[in-house]
């Protein structure tokens, strides 16, 4: 059983949880005392990295002490998910139940359709859920499950099951490599408690999005087919593919791409810059940072099996490869260039967020944002 509430509608939650949950790949084998161990260090290390970070980045956040940190297994990131995505997906949801109607063969064929929704959800973050170390929840609602911090600020969630297999898989320190992917996460939870309005700029932005959605069942369905079409052109294993659009890029109107373009420049920022200070303050506090940040990165680049390759480009994973390169080269030019202080000025506003074309051309944000007022 979930509380993430009732199953009816357009997609069944509860169903989406119970079939990633039985989904889910087994964690790596542990004790219960290291279990415990490891569950205990991450919370030490989160509670390190949070004065690390803020040193680093001169972002000063009071709300981040009571911004809670959940060490959880792979199903309790799947519960946190859902409950994110049942909030932000909300009014969407809510428009196609009106444009569906409510007669009793519609009422019919949309409770069946929410069970093949939620089989399929589940099917995804039974996928993503054994590959996320860490994440940032800002959108689901506070519960006595899933708690928050103060004024609608969310939760840092670290998937232990998932840091022990590729702290294994690496064959690196554990204790280095838990504070490393502690020092990437904590920036997130930074970003959003020292800069107030990131999140309700960020979910504007996703609900301009949904609310460009079009409607249209069959318009949708040939989208996805010419998404399957691409993955299954029947290139040769290897080959480079840089033609293919990810289904996220498919399903979308024109005015989404803009959109889509705006979200993709402030993701690339907001990862660029967690992997900006890892490498910044990890020098000083991981004695093994260089070791572990090449073999992190050969993992990143190679990936796994071809389904898994296709996987990805699917779900649109490679374009989230892309933007911790781009973002990190961004931060990197611009505080070589003008300093810490004068690349925080990219915290502002909304208006001093780089533009997709900044983040390839920092010298252009610089020029834009810094520009001298003419005399």
């Amino acid at each position: 059983m979930t509380s993430i509430g009732a199953s009816s509608g357009m997609v069944d939650w509860n169903l989406a949880v119970a079939t990633a949950t039985r989904l889910v790949r087994p964690g790596p084998e542990v004790s219960r005392d290291e279990a415990r161990a490891v569950v205990a260090e991450l919370r030490r290390h989160a509670k390190v990295s949070e004065e690390h970070v803020r040193g680093f980045t001169r972002l000063a956040t009071e709300e981040a002490h009571g911004t809670p940190v959940l060490v959880v297994d792979r199903p309790g990131w799947v519960r946190a998910n859902v409950a994110g995505f049942r909030e932000i997906l909300k009014p969407l949801l809510e428009k196609l139940q009106e444009r569906r109607g409510s007669s009793a063969g519609n009422a019919v064929l949309g409770a069946v359709g929410g069970k093949v929704t939620g089989v399929e959800l589940g099917m995804l973050l039974s996928f993503l859920s054994s590959r996320v170390l860490g994440q940032y929840e800002t959108f689901a609602p506070a519960t006595r499950e899933l708690p928050a911090g103060a004024n609608g600020g969310g939760r840092l969630l670290l998937v232990a099951p998932n840091i022990v297999h590729v702290e294994r898989e690496l064959d690196v320190d554990p204790h280095d490599f838990r504070l490393w992917v502690c020092l990437h996460e904590e920036t997130h939870r930074t970003q959003f408690t020292a800069v107030p309005w990131l999140r309700d700029h960020l979910e504007g932005e996703i609900q301009s999005f949904l609310a460009e959605t079009d409607v249209d069942p069959m318009t949708v369905l040939e989208r996805v087919r010419e998404a399957a079409q691409t993955l299954a052109g029947g290139r040769p294993e290897g080959e480079e593919d840089d033609g293919g659009r990810s289904l996220v890029e498919l399903v979308q109107t024109p005015a989404q791409r803009e959109v889509l373009g705006r979200l993709t420049a402030v993701m690339s920022l907001l990862e660029g810059h967690a992997d900006f200070v890892m490498d910044g303050v990890g020098p000083a506090v991981v004695p093994s940072v260089g070791e572990i940040r090449e073999k992190f990165q050969q993992r990143r680049a190679k990936g796994a099996s071809r389904l898994d390759l296709a996987l990805r480009k699917l779900l649109g994973l490679d374009a989230k490869l892309r933007q911790y390169r781009d973002g990190e080269r961004f931060v990197r030019a611009v505080v070589d260039e003008c300093g810490m202080d004068g690349f925080n000025r990219v915290w502002t506003s909304p208006n001093t967020l780089p533009t997709k074309s900044e983040i390839a051309k920092p010298a252009d944000w610089i020029a834009r944002v810094h520009r001298k007022p003419e005399s």
